[in-house]
Order: structure tokens, then sequence, then C-alpha cells
């Protein structure tokens, strides 16, 4: 990918996400400064093979960027001609008729692919759930173009601007997604849940579903801070749904890290402008989502491990002893209260400390009114990251025994074998995995994920620096942002700021730049200190500051603090 710029009577290319000399253009019609293009480089010189777009348009340098990480964007012709044929015709199989059933799906505004519906029931003095997920499998059959081509994808990748699906839309977006009105094929969960959220019994069979409502998180949150009437017929399902949601999380509670984030979400004019952004917190109606779908996810998991049936696992391996020590003493240079640390500590043991880690600088930011992203960030730098595997683990994070992703088949390549696993175990005609197929899965679903994660904060940073162009340009440079310190490295730090059109800024500063002294790294990491009068700036620390410059194509912004 390059940018086209004009050196006096010619036009050179210039890597545009990598660091690269510019080369000189082949003559070509059209070609213009300020132009971003694929161009194919050798020889001293540079040859045009597409134009993409502006380089002072969000959405063109998005593009640009999904394009060069992926090599390539939409689906080979073959493979779309396979899968409208599957759609007109998948496998067919036995299926319990669920059509009568109220059902509602809880998605984000955007969403267009819907992979989950949920249907709840009084069941004397507990709840039957049904959670019903888009039966993937009866389109992508084992040995098919489709799904190798799924294979090679391994999940679907979201940038801002658009979504590279792991399917084609007329799979996506069309037969599999469980859109409201519509007959759908699914893989049904069916479990009784006690008054206090045990799991009584747990059934899985293949279904036909029709979805009687479409709600997004909103609407879903507004319903329950009683400002909108639940939609019959499905009024009482969200009820049911919101009550056995809280009776799982109160059986959780303790368990499970305590985590904050916050994903941003930009929106874009009909040009490609980005004009406005959120940070999307966590919500009642995320956390009903999260915990019926986590309810399935390690029912599956338990059928499948305790069967010995070849699967793949979501696994979150309990952390090394000495990691944890290490985030204990960082906690307790910025003054955050931690558990003791124990002699002998093993990898169990740290488990249950970064659980009340999590907890305890939660409550701690919360009092101080900052540095809850920033702390967590320290709690979950001492775990090991979570990844697929063929093996059950467990998933230290949730505080799951057997944990897996089985809800989300149409984006996720995991999924999808997971649900042939399972439906092998409980006579849905699917034959399980060969054991070195699940291997093999695995460990490029977990490299193409990671890649995808990139790729994804890549694309976010460029929307941000574009939009606080924007905000610098109608108010003015010297404009002073409240800040967060939301990372520390030797050469300065790196600063969470909001403003006017979004709470999603970020930039560094320099250790220069700070006035008044030198400034060393502290043993711990955590904090820059001076030399002179052992003035910290520390993580999770209010630090206001001002732009310097702002490099919105390579998602860059350069700060100072404020006098």
């Amino acid at each position: 990918m390059a940018l086209l710029e004009r050196k006096g009577r010619f036009t050179s290319a210039v890597p545009l996400f990598e660091r690269g000399q510019s080369v000189a253009l082949e003559r070509k019609a059209g070609s213009r400064e300020g132009q971003i293009a694929w161009v194919e480089f050798g020889a001293g010189r540079a040859r045009l093979l597409r134009d993409l777009g502006r380089i002072d348009v969000a959405r063109d340098v998005c593009e640009a960027l999904a394009l060069e990480r992926l090599g390539r964007r939409g689906f080979p012709r073959r493979i779309e001609e396979e899968a409208e044929q599957v759609s007109a015709s998948p496998e067919k199989f036995d299926r319990q008729d669920l059509t009568a059933l109220a059902t509602f799906t809880v998605d984000p505004a955007s969403a267009r692919d819907f992979d989950d519906a949920v249907s709840a029931r009084r069941e004397g003095d507990g709840i039957r759930l049904w959670i019903h997920i888009a039966d993937v499998s009866a389109f992508v059959r084992p040995g098919s173009a489709l799904e190798g081509e799924a294979f090679l994808r391994a999940n679907s990748t979201y940038v801002p601007t658009s979504v590279e699906p792991m399917l084609p839309h007329s799979l996506s977006s069309g037969v599999c997604s469980l859109s409201p009105g519509d007959e759908r094929l699914a893989v049904t969960s069916e479990f009784v849940l006690s008054g206090n959220g045990e799991v009584k019994s747990a059934a899985f069979y293949r279904s036909r579903i029709r979805s009687d409502a479409r709600l997004d998180y909103d609407q879903i949150d507004r319903i329950f801070a009683g400002r909108e009437e639940a939609p019959e017929p499905v009024a009482e399902p969200i009820a049911l749904a919101r009550t056995a949601a809280a009776s799982l999380a109160e059986l959780s509670r303790g368990s499970a890290l305590e985590v904050h984030s916050a994903e941003p979400t930009f929106e874009f004019d009909g040009e490609g402008n980005v004009t406005r952004a959120f940070g999307e917190h966590q919500t009642e109606a995320h956390r009903l989502i999260e915990k019926l779908m986590v309810l399935t996810n390690e029912q599956v998991a338990e059928l499948t491990s305790s069967r010995g049936i070849p699967s793949v696992y979501r696994v979150h391996e309990m952390p090394d002893p000495d990691r944890v020590e290490r985030m204990l003493g960082q906690l307790a240079s910025l003054g955050l209260p931690g558990p003791p640390v124990p002699s002998g500590m093993g990898p169990t043991t740290a488990g249950d400390l970064a659980v009340e880690a999590s907890r305890s600088v939660s409550r701690e930011a919360a009092r101080r009114g900052h540095g809850a992203q920033a702390y967590s960030t320290l709690v979950l730098r001492s775990l090991k990251p979570a990844r697929y595997l063929e093996r059950n683990l467990g998933h230290a994070g949730l505080g799951s025994d057997a944990y897996c992703h089985f809800t989300s088949p149409i984006r996720r390549y995991p999924d999808l074998l997971v649900h042939r696993a399972l439906l092998s175990a409980v006579g849905g005609g699917e034959v399980a995995p060969a054991a070195g197929d699940v291997a093999e899965a695995a460990l490029h679903c977990s490299e193409r994920e990671r890649e995808a994660m990139i790729l994804e904060r890549d694309a976010d940073d460029i929307c941000a620096a574009f939009l606080l162009e924007r905000e610098l340009f109608e108010e003015g440079y010297g404009k002073r942002f409240e800040g967060e310190i939301r990372g520390v490295i030797r050469a300065g730090v790196f600063v969470h700021f909001g403003g006017r059109l979004g709470d999603v800024y970020e930039g560094f500063v320099p250790a220069r730049r700070i006035r008044g002294e030198r400034f060393e790294m502290n043993e711990e990491e955590t904090a820059l200190v001076g030399s002179k009068t052992g003035r910290a700036v520390r993580l999770g620390d209010p630090l206001p500051v001002q732009v310097d410059r702002v490099d919105a194509p390579r998602g860059r912004v350069d700060l100072f603090p404020a006098e």
C-alpha cells in the first residue's frame, strides 16, 4: 500500500503503513497526489495496480489497511457459487420444530448476522431456557471448498468501516442468520435452571425456529429501565431470561475476573469521514446475553470433554505464580490494595489471587474516580492469553472447569468444529472431527485471531486520530484535554483522553516533554519518577494534555502535558 506524492515533474509512491523509501511511479493516467494506491514495487520503480481512494478520508485509509493485512477482500466466484447452492439445499437432518416458541435475538444495532436467539418459560420454581445457535454445519460440510475457505479465514474480521466475513453474505447475513420472521435451522441447547440458577438438566439437538423480535442492546436496557415496553410475544421470555442471567451471575460471583474495557464505536458520514465515536461499555443487556452464552459454552464443553470427543476448547490457563507476584508488587507501587502473597504459591492459588486482585483494584478505581482500565491491564498482563487448544485446560478468567466457543459459528471456525463434535455425541447426524484436524485448527485459529485483533486495533487508532483531527480543526490545536495514563515505558507515557466528539483518543507524551527534571522508569515499570524531586507520573493517574501532532493515516498522536 502506498501514498502517491508529487515530486517535481514526477509522481512517487511512498509505503503507507510500513517504513520504506519513496519510489518513482510508472506513468499512468489518473494517478494523483494524495491518492492511496495498491502498487507493485520492483526494480527501483512502482507500478500502479488499483486506486484505493484519498489519504484524507478515514474510510479509504481503513479499507486500504484491511486490504494490505488480509491480502484480498471478498470471495472467489466458486466459493460464492457454492454458498448460493447450499443456501438453497442444506444437508437434511431430523429436527425438532420449535417455531411456535416465543423467541428473540439481542445484538448491536449495526449487526447484520444473528448467531444466537433465546426462548424462556417458567418451569415450577425455576426456568426452562432454550439457547438457539445458527446451524452453520448444515450448510458448510466437511471437505467442501466452502469449509476450506472458512478454515483459512478462521474468523470474521471487523474494522470500523466494514467487515470481512468468514462466510459469504448469502450464508452469514442470509440463510444462516436468525433474522426475525424467517424460519431458520438451529442447534438448540435446552436447560432447566433451578431457582438459584443451577443446571438441573441439559439437552442438545437440531431444531427449526422462527425469531419473533430482533432487539438491540439499547432497547433491552430501555426495557429494563422501564422506559420502553417489551414487545409481545417476547415480554415474558425477556423477563425470565433476565432473572436467569442474574441467578447465573450470582453463582459465578467471586470465580471470574472483574476487568474494565470499552470497545470504540465510530460513526461516518456519506463520504467516509468519521464524525463521532463513543466507548461501548458493558450494560445489563450485554451481561444478560453474555451469561446465557457462557452457560451454553460451558455445558457443551463439559459434555465433549467428559466423553473424550475430539473438539476445540477455549482455554485460559492458570497464571505463573512469579508473574502474579510481580503484578501484586506493581499494584502496591501504585498504592492499590491487593491480597497478601502466600509462601509456596502454586498456579491455582495464583489464579485465585489474580481474581481477588481484579476485584480489589476495581473497587479502588471506583473510589478514586480514575484508573479502572489501566489497573485492569496490569492484572491481565500477569495472565496467560486465552487461546484455542485441542485439550480442555479450563478457563481461569471465567472460573470455568471446561469452556469452548460454540455460540458464534457464523463468524468463528472453532465454533463450527465444536458443533460437529457436540452433534456427533447426541445423535445429531455428524461425525466427530479427527483429532489431528482439531489440533491443526486450534493452532491456526489462535494465530488468525491474534492477527485480526491487531488489525482491528490499528484501524480503531486510525479512525480515532482522524476524529481528533476533525475536532482540533473545528476548535483549535490549543485545546486542553483531560487524560488518563494507560501505559508507561521508559520513553514516556500513553494517555487516553476524550473530547467533544468522542472518548476514544489516545496519544504519546515523551518523557522529555514532561518539564522540571529528568524522569526514569521505576523498578515495577508502573511510573516515571523524577530524579531530583521523586515526583511520579503513574499508571492510571489523570494527566491534562494538549496535542502536538496528528498523523491520522497511521493512527499516531503526539502529545505534551498541558500547562
